[in-house]
C-alpha cells in the first residue's frame, strides 16, 4: 500500500492512500461473502443466497459502500501503524465518499484522502531573557482592623431607638416603592416602577450602601415617618431600562436601630475565632494577608511571565485536543454551577450545548498553548516535582474528597500536571528580569489602551 504524507496546520498530518487492486478485489469478495451468510433474503436460507441473486437484491453499489467503509478505516490503520506516526482520536476523510464510490472498480486501484491528528508540536522562543512587568501587592496593616472590624460589626447587638431621627451607623427597617418621575405638568409621583417595592427592608446607614443618596435621605428620618426621595439609578444598575434613569421613592421609616458594639478584647477574639486572646487573632491575621500579598504578588509575576511566553513561543494544536478542552471548561462550569446551587438542566441542553461549546472554544485553546508550553519547557529544561510535595497535595485532596468517589489515575495526573507547571514558572521567574510596579497599574494601563484602541473616554466605572 502506497502512502503520502503531507504536514498540515493544526497538527495534522495529510495521508494520501493507494489501496491496491488486489486489495480492492479481496476486500469486495470477503464482504460479498459476509452478506451471503448474513443477509435476510426472502425465500432463501441465510447462507444459501446465491451471489447472483443476493446482488441483484441488494444492489452492486450497496455491497461496493458497506466495502469501502470498511477498507478506508482498515487502510487508515494500516497507514499510520506503516509510517509510524502517533495519531490523536479518529481520521476525517478528505475524499468525497460518492466520488470515490463512483471510481470503485474491480482491477483498478483507488487512492483516497484522509487526515489524522497528531500530538502538538511546540516551538520554544527565547524564555531565558524573560523580562517583564508585574504589579506588587503589599501587606498593608490596616487590613487587620478592617477585618476585625467588620467581624465585630456583625456581633453587634441591634438595640431599638424611638427618641431620636435616623443617624449614619443605625440600622433601619423601611418599606418603600420607587416610581418613575412624573411629566411636566404632574403633581404627583408617575407610574410605579414593577419590581422596585420593598417590605421591611433592611438599610444599613453607611456611605456606598443602596443607590446613591438613599442612605443620605434617611438620615434625619424619625420612625413611621414617609418621605419622598429623588434618586437617579446608576448607569451600571442590572436592569437596563432603569440604568440612569431618574425615579422617585416613597420611603416609610418602620423601625429604627442602633448597634451596641463589642469591645476589642479576648472575650471579642473567641466569638469570632478559634484563639481565646485578641493578641494571637492579630498575629494570625497578620501572617494571613502578608501571605495572600505574597501569593498575589507571584501570580501577577506568573502572568506576566505566561503573556511573554505566548508572544514568543508557537503551539500547533490539533483538533481532537481543542474539542477534549472545550469539554473540560463546560464541565468545570457545569459544577461550579452546581455547587452554587444552580440549576445547570436549564443552561446545558441539547439546543444551547453547540453554541455553549462555541463560546468554550476560546477559553479552551488559551489554556491549552499555555499548559503545552510550560510541559514542553519543563521537558526541556528537566523540571521535575518533588515525591513529598505531590503525596502531600494528593493526600489533602483525597481528605476534602473523601465522601466521594475519586479517580485515582485522573487525580494523580491533574496534581502533576497542575504542580509541574508551577515549579516551571518558578523556575522562569528565577530566571527572567522581573519590574515590580504598584498593584493596579498594569490593570489601569490595560484599561486606558482598551479605551484609546476603541476611541471612547476612559468611565468611571473602569477607573474603579
Amino acid at each position: 500500500m502506497k502512502v503520502t504524507q503531507e504536514r498540515l496546520p493544526d497538527s495534522q498530518i495529510g495521508l494520501e492512500i493507494k489501496i491496491p487492486a488486489e486489495t480492492l478485489e479481496k476486500a469486495y469478495e470477503k464482504k460479498v461473502n459476509t452478506l451471503a451468510r448474513t443477509a435476510n433474503i426472502p425465500g432463501f436460507r441465510k447462507g444459501k443466497v446465491p451471489r447472483k441473486i443476493l446482488l441483484q437484491r441488494l444492489g452492486t453499489k450497496y455491497v461496493k459502500a458497506a466495502t469501502l467503509e470498511e477498507l478506508i478505516q482498515e487502510s487508515v490503520e494500516k497507514a499510520i501503524k506503516q509510517e509510524e506516526l502517533e495519531s490523536l482520536g479518529n481520521y476525517r476523510l478528505c475524499s468525497d465518499f460518492e466520488e470515490l464510490l463512483g471510481k470503485f472498480s474491480l482491477g483498478q486501484p483507488l487512492t483516497f484522502s484522509a487526515v489524522v491528528d497528531v500530538p502538538p508540536s511546540v516551538e520554544l522562543g527565547d524564555y531565558k531573557t524573560l523580562s517583564v512587568k508585574a504589579e506588587e501587592t503589599i501587606y498593608d496593616p490596616k487590613q487587620v482592623e478592617i477585618w476585625l472590624e467588620e467581624r465585630r460589626e456583625q456581633q453587634a447587638a441591634l438595640i431599638p431607638v424611638e427618641d431620636r431621627s435616623a443617624q449614619m451607623g443605625d440600622v433601619a427597617i423601611i418599606d418603600y416603592v420607587a416610581y418613575f418621575v412624573p411629566e411636566d405638568g404632574q403633581e404627583v409621583a408617575g407610574k410605579a416602577i414593577s419590581g422596585v417595592q420593598g417590605t421591611d427592608f433592611r438599610v444599613d446607614l453607611a456611605e456606598g450602601r443602596f443607590i446613591e443618596g438613599m442612605v443620605e435621605g434617611i438620615v434625619g428620618m424619625k420612625p413611621e415617618e414617609t418621605k419622598e426621595l429623588k434618586v437617579t439609578f446608576p448607569e451600571d444598575y442590572p436592569r437596563e431600562d432603569l440604568a440612569g434613569r431618574p425615579s422617585i421613592f416613597s420611603i416609610t421609616l418602620k423601625e429604627l436601630k442602633e448597634k451596641e458594639f463589642l469591645e476589642f478584647n479576648d472575650d471579642l477574639a473567641g466569638e469570632i475565632s478559634e484563639f481565646e486572646t485578641i493578641a494571637e487573632l492579630r498575629e494570625s491575621l497578620e501572617k494571613r494577608f502578608i501571605q495572600e500579598a505574597e501569593e498575589a504578588t507571584k501570580k501577577s509575576i506568573h502572568d506576566s511571565i505566561i503573556a511573554q511566553l505566548m508572544t514568543i513561543c508557537t503551539v500547533d494544536i490539533p483538533e481532537t485536543l481543542v474539542q477534549n478542552e472545550v469539554t473540560q471548561v463546560l464541565t468545570q462550569t457545569a459544577m461550579q454551577m452546581e455547587q452554587m446551587g444552580m440549576e445547570i438542566g436549564r443552561l446545558f441542553t441539547q439546543e444551547n450545548l453547540p453554541k455553549l461549546r462555541e463560546n468554550a472554544r476560546p477559553e479552551a485553546i488559551e489554556r491549552l498553548k499555555q499548559s503545552l508550553i510550560l510541559k514542553e519547557l519543563a521537558k526541556v529544561e528537566g523540571i521535575e516535582i518533588k515525591q513529598a510535595i505531590f503525596d502531600e497535595k494528593v493526600n489533602k485532596i483525597k481528605e476534602q474528597l473523601s465522601d466521594r468517589e475519586v479517580d485515582l489515575d485522573r487525580l494523580n495526573q491533574m496534581v502533576t500536571d497542575e504542580l509541574l507547571i508551577e515549579a516551571t514558572l518558578d523556575w522562569l521567574q528565577g530566571q527572567a528580569t522581573i519590574e515590580l510596579v504598584p498593584a493596579g497599574t498594569l490593570k489601569k494601563k490595560e484599561a486606558e489602551q482598551s479605551s484609546a484602541d476603541s476611541g471612547q473616554p476612559l468611565t468611571a466605572t473602569a477607573e474603579r
